[in-house]
């Protein structure tokens, strides 16, 4: 028995939608990977979720140059101002790649990871770097005990004068019985 036909409409909860995003991507890598295998197919598949996350497959060597064989193929009859301007905005897409690329790998550095690669340069910047946000760490962290101190220091002086006020109304609030002696 066969399940019924899916009312393709936005999936409304936010889970359940990215439950199905997550299994019908991968579905969709899978078939793409199959169909490369099975056929001896070049294929590319590029895919941006809601949260525009990017998730690739390409079953050549290259993304590029499957992307350029497209693009030979598809644009070959269009102007070459639209070409022009597909070409920038895939420029732009491996500046970008790449940038988000090098921002990686500078992360795994900073946390200690993928070191082997490094010279003594760029270990002596990353030190560096490291010291100087240590620095300013160190300062907010001063700032903030600082000014908790400040606050606590003002409470006390509330608080004493508080107890001030309490001791002088007690001292001189009439007492019931005159054997009750305050300490």
């Amino acid at each position: 028995m066969g399940r019924g036909r899916v009312q393709l409409k936005r999936i409304e909860n936010k889970i359940n939608r990215q439950v199905t995003f997550a299994k019908r991507r991968n579905g969709l890598l899978k078939k793409a990977y199959e169909l490369s295998v099975l056929c001896d197919a070049e294929v590319a598949l590029i895919i941006f979720s809601g949260r525009g996350k990017l998730y690739e497959f390409c079953s050549s060597s290259s993304m590029t140059k499957t992307l350029e064989r497209y693009r030979s193929c598809s644009y070959g009859t269009q102007e070459a101002s639209h070409l022009a301007a597909d070409q920038n905005s895939y420029q732009e897409y491996i500046m970008l790649k790449a940038k988000v690329e090098v921002l990686q790998r500078t992360q795994r550095n900073l946390l200690g990871e993928d070191l082997e690669n490094l010279g003594v340069k760029e270990l002596d910047r990353h030190e560096h770097q490291l010291d100087a946000s240590l620095k300013q760490i160190r300062s907010r962290k001063v700032q903030f005990m600082l000014d908790q101190v400040f606050d606590l220091q003002k409470k006390e002086t509330l608080l004493l004068e508080t107890n001030k006020a309490l001791r002088r109304k007690v001292l001189y609030m009439p007492s019931k019985s005159s054997s009750c002696s305050i300490v």
